[in-house]
């Protein structure tokens, strides 16, 4: 399979990737100017994130807040991403759905999704112009890597007379092998 999701050379990840050392293992810290540029998002989290930790919260928000001003880049991070992302870093939120219509609307050079590897896909099918990055190739979703294409190339085999109906929530491999693609909200009117 192409990669379908852009690459690059990888960027190195100081440890701790997270917790109270994280910022200060990237030579950021919380100073006068990170204070003003981030004091007035503190109350989007105050009842996930304690007024002891936001020293060590506040430069990375800054910082990535700043990146993505000079990188003419959005964050897209979906429903279960950690308050931190999602309140004080996300530009879009959502679900799945959501964040695929803003990943074709968006006026931006770099769409990063905060959210599993078959939304990644989707922003770049639906924004190929777009370099689209993800934190963690890693991050799946059970509920699309419970069928592969080739499992659907099977049930093509078995059953070639019918069309077959993919959820929102898989692979571009499996999008691909498919005739359509539903979500919840147009299910029914599809089948």
């Amino acid at each position: 399979m192409a990669r379908l999701i852009d690459s690059g050379p990888g960027c190195p990840t100081p440890t701790p990737l997270r917790g109270p050392n994280a910022a200060e293992a990237r030579g950021l810290v919380y100073d006068d100017a990170v204070r003003a540029e981030t004091d007035h998002l503190y109350p989007l989290v105050q009842d996930f994130v304690t007024p002891m930790e936001w020293p060590a919260i506040a430069p990375l928000v800054a910082a990535i807040n700043r990146l993505k001003a000079e990188k003419n880049a959005v964050i897209l991070a979906h429903n279960y991403m950690t308050p931190d992302i999602f309140r004080l870093v996300g530009d879009f939120r959502g679900d799945s759905l959501q964040l695929a219509r803003e990943a074709a609307a968006v006026d931006a050079d770099i769409i990063v999704q905060a959210g599993v590897h078959f939304m990644a896909e989707t922003s770049k099918i639906l924004a190929p112009q777009k370099t689209v990055l993800i934190p963690d190739m890693r991050a799946g979703c059970s509920l699309a890597d419970s069928i592969t294409a080739a499992d659907v190339r099977l049930i093509k085999q078995k059953f070639p007379d019918y069309p077959i109906v993919t959820y929102v929530n898989t692979s571009a491999d499996v999008k691909a092998e498919c005739h359509i693609t539903c979500t919840s909200s147009n299910a029914a009117q599809v089948v």
